[in-house]
């Protein structure tokens, strides 16, 4: 995840071809919208993006399962995740700019039933979630692969899997090999497992005695993908379901390249600690995977190969 306020019409994550090309950045400020209860759908029959969601209206609480939410998260009646709502089709804007959509905030909303609790989509920069889990957010849901270094700062609970993918505009017009990336313009969001491989990528560039990788960071997805399909970078290089979209989204102007790599699980980011937390979100994700509610969420958004069966915590990497 990582697609975010601030950047002209983001609906924007819908993202024609045209629209790439002319969308720029301004920033990102955090700040909150809350996904209605109807998935925030709100777009006009002129889009060709998918911004409907999952209705959550039907699940119903579980007092066993919500008995476990310490009063730190529970007692103001609201569970608040922490989003970069810039990550399509997992998290990120509708058109009208501010109602949060994507599978991932029908997940919040799906968990925030089962505990009873309201729900409140908080929209940041991927970065900064992490370090506010438990202090400004409740819990984290913005496509975060597990990794160790991430296991040091939050807890985890799995809930997707997916893997990296390597896009460029269609027919690769700059020959593009991703087995030798050195002296190559190439997009990535900041904090991601995704610019970590880059940036190993382009230290052992350096140790070789080669061109530098022109690593072109950004803080949004949308940037990212812009700067592909504008031609300012020649690859980006993202989770699956995110490239997936992308690539839908931008019509022909952009194609995978080569294989998935590294498929590894996603999950939701608790405070470091929070055992009670954890396992009640554990909990929570596992019966809507009982029940059929988790793989209808995945189904409603086109990326059921993502699905796992169990929900983890603190799974080994």
């Amino acid at each position: 995840m990582s697609l975010s306020k601030g950047i002209k019409s983001v609906a924007a994550a819908t993202l024609s071809a045209a629209m790439l090309i002319a969308v720029a950045a301004c920033g990102t400020t955090d700040g909150s919208t809350t996904a209605s209860s109807n998935g925030g759908d709100s777009k006009d029959s002129s889009s060709s993006s998918k911004t409907e969601g999952f209705d959550t209206s039907s699940i119903k609480k579980d007092d066993a399962i919500s008995a476990l939410l310490p009063d730190s998260v529970a007692g103001d009646g609201t569970l608040t995740v922490g989003t970069d709502t810039s990550y399509a089709p997992a998290e990120f804007l509708a058109e009208d700019g501010k109602t949060p959509v994507g599978f991932d905030v029908d997940l919040s909303k799906a968990l925030a039933a089962v505990f009873g609790l309201k729900e409140e989509t908080v929209s940041s920069t991927f970065d900064s979630i992490i370090p506010s889990v438990g202090s400004k957010y409740d819990i984290g849901i913005s496509s975060f692969t597990v990794t160790k270094e991430r296991l040091d700062a939050v807890d985890f609970v799995t809930y997707f899997k997916a893997g990296s993918t390597w896009v460029t505009k269609k027919g690769n017009p700059d020959n593009v090999d991703t087995s030798n990336l050195c002296g190559v313009k190439v997009a990535v969001q900041t904090g991601t497992t995704q610019e970590e491989e880059v940036n190993a990528a382009n230290e052992k560039c350096k140790a070789d005695g080669k061109e530098a990788i022109d690593i072109q960071s950004s803080k949004l997805q949308t940037d990212v993908t812009t700067a592909v399909a504008s031609g300012k970078a020649s690859i980006f290089y993202a989770d699956s379901p995110v490239a997936g979209y992308a690539i839908e989204q931008t019509g022909d102007t952009l194609a995978a390249l080569g294989d998935d790599t590294g498929v590894t699980p996603e999950a939701v980011a608790i405070k470091k600690g929070d055992s009670a937390t954890a396992e009640a979100v554990q909990k929570a994700i596992q019966k809507l995977m009982d029940d059929g509610t988790y793989q209808k969420i995945l189904d409603t958004w086109g990326v059921s190969s993502g699905a796992i069966d169990k929900a983890e915590i603190n799974p080994a990497v």
